[in-house]
């Protein structure tokens, strides 16, 4: 039976199950500086609260912000302490280097695949998460990349521990994030309580946990052309001629939506029939032109002018993913090889599920025409199964790759990871959500 332990300061409590450990389930990040890592971590986690405004709307006094900064210190203080490593299946090869042998193995001299360095990967557990964890699954396998990958990451995240805590413990991360003022209109979606909920999260509270260790992380909402004003999106960004930034706040009243999970889950819009014909045939439209170079902070360019050969809308989607493994890499008149970026993994949301792009592949047929494979990983997938495929090198492609003609839904969101660790000013600016529009 599951024991309980608890800190006497902030009641933060935790369940500590008897685990059963895999023999190669060990995962550990932590180094000879451990020590320095946990105060510098701790001095990003301890970062002021930003000041929460009363029901008579008056401003929040010294002492208020005092006490509530006071709280949410004792909170993470805690929490560093009580949080648990989350088990997985740790595979010893390394899942990133099996899968760059098998994709360096494949006969076409015409491919050119671009991964990301390492990354574990997490499954659902039947008795745990099945139906509902993805999305944190997707967070877990994020963060050991940053783990394994960013020495600045890893004096940060977690409160500097080294190890990737399990859901239980994430859940109480993103609650004091929100306590500290990331994301507030999101976290209005659960009531400011996530923690042991088994509500569905995506890609904007992996972006708020995230952000609240200092994390550049960004948002990219895909849709049709007539749903771009009621997605996120923030004022003040440098954006092309075919994308728009309005108040986030705004548009989100529109429909009442205020978590990040609500466009993926709502069907009928009583208010907007126009919005319930499009979510009823999920409509293709023509391509555009992504970001120009005179973005800042909002993704990759199309500076590597890849060639337009394919028709429909959700070739931006590819395109803006190859843009961003390919940022500083000339893949012009390449041929078969696997690079390993320094890129971090996309997490990638859409509706009803989430996974993580690892990489991307494009094949130059004898047509004329670009093939284009996402190389995804999935929560839902067996850890075990995926090493077992990678190994024998039989099978993984159907685990693995998906093209094109895959991409059916009609909104699709990716989380991404800018270099570097904010600042206090940077912070604060962290503190809202944003979003770049991209049509589909």
């Amino acid at each position: 039976m599951d024991s309980m332990m608890s800190c006497p300061f902030c009641h933060l409590s935790f369940p500590q199950p008897e685990l059963q450990w895999h023999a190669n389930s060990h995962f550990n990040y932590e180094d000879e500086q451990f020590v320095s890592d946990l105060e510098l971590a701790q001095q990003i986690a301890l970062a002021p609260c930003s000041p929460t405004q009363t029901n008579d709307e008056s401003e929040p006094t010294f002492q208020s912000h005092t006490s509530l900064a006071m709280a949410v210190d004792e909170k993470i203080s805690c929490l560093i302490s009580l949080q648990i490593k989350s088990p997985f299946y740790h595979i010893k090869e390394g899942l990133m280097s099996m899968l760059h042998t098998c994709l360096a193995s494949e006969p076409d001299n015409s491919t050119i695949t671009l991964l990301c360095g390492y990354v574990d990967h997490f499954q659902s557990v039947f008795s745990e998460d099945v139906g509902w964890g993805c999305g944190w699954r997707n967070i877990q396998m994020l963060s050991s990349h940053l783990l394994y990958q960013r020495q600045d990451a890893r004096q940060v995240l977690f409160g500097g521990s080294g190890f990737i805590p399990d859901i239980p413990s994430l859940q109480r991360w993103l609650e004091i994030a929100w306590d500290r003022g990331f994301d507030v209109d999101g976290s209005h979606h659960f009531n400011h309580q996530i923690y042991g909920s088994k509500s569905w999260i995506g890609a904007t509270e992996c972006a708020a946990l995230l952000r609240s260790f200092g994390l550049r992380a960004r948002i990219v909402d895909f849709g049709p052309k007539e749903l771009e004003p009621h997605f996120l999106s923030v004022p003040g960004s440098s954006l092309g001629p075919q994308m728009t930034i309005t108040n986030a706040r705004a548009k989100r009243k529109l429909l009442q939506v205020y978590g990040p999970m609500d466009r993926f889950l709502l069907r009928k819009h009583d208010d907007d029939p126009k919005l319930d014909h499009l979510w009823q045939h999920e409509s293709r439209l023509s391509s555009k032109q992504l970001c120009d170079s005179t973005n800042n902070g909002c993704g990759p360019t199309l500076k590597n002018n890849i060639s337009r050969k394919t028709k429909g809308g959700h070739q931006n989607l590819i395109e803006w993913v190859w843009n961003y493994f390919s940022d500083k890499i000339v893949t012009s008149g390449a041929q078969h090889r696997v690079v390993v970026t320094d890129k971090a993994p996309l997490y990638f949301q859409h509706e009803g599920h989430s996974r993580t792009i690892v990489g991307i592949q494009v094949r130059n047929q004898q047509n004329g025409m670009e093939q284009y494979n996402l190389l995804i990983l999935d929560p839902a997938h067996r850890t075990e199964a995926l090493e077992r495929s990678l190994k024998d090198n039989i099978g993984w492609q159907k685990l693995i790759k998906r093209g094109v003609h895959t991409l059916k839904k009609l909104q699709y969101q990716l989380c991404y990871i800018d270099p570097g660790i904010a600042g206090e000013e940077d912070m604060e600016q962290l503190k809202t959500i944003n979003s770049i529009f991209i049509e589909i």
